[in-house]
C-alpha cells in the first residue's frame, strides 16, 4: 500500500505540473493581446490531453524514477 500511495503521489504531482507547462505554452503559443481573446476549451482540452499522457508515462518511469 505504501508504494501506491508514493506513486500516486509521484504521478500526480507529475501530471500537475505538466498541465500548468502545457496550459502555459498554449496561452503563450497563441498569440492573443489579452486573456478575453484566449480560447480556454481549447488549453483546457490541450492540458487534460498532455496530464493523462503524463500519468500513462508514469506508470513507465516510476520504477526508474524511484531507484
Amino acid at each position: 500500500m505504501d508504494k501506491l500511495k508514493s506513486y500516486l503521489e509521484y504521478s500526480v504531482e507529475r501530471a500537475i505540473k505538466t498541465v500548468a507547462q502545457t496550459a502555459i505554452a498554449v496561452i503563450t503559443g497563441s498569440q492573443v493581446l489579452n486573456v478575453i481573446d484566449v480560447d480556454w476549451a481549447q488549453v483546457a482540452g490541450i492540458a487534460a490531453l498532455a496530464g493523462v499522457m503524463s500519468l500513462l508515462t508514469s506508470v513507465l518511469v516510476y520504477d526508474k524514477a524511484e531507484k
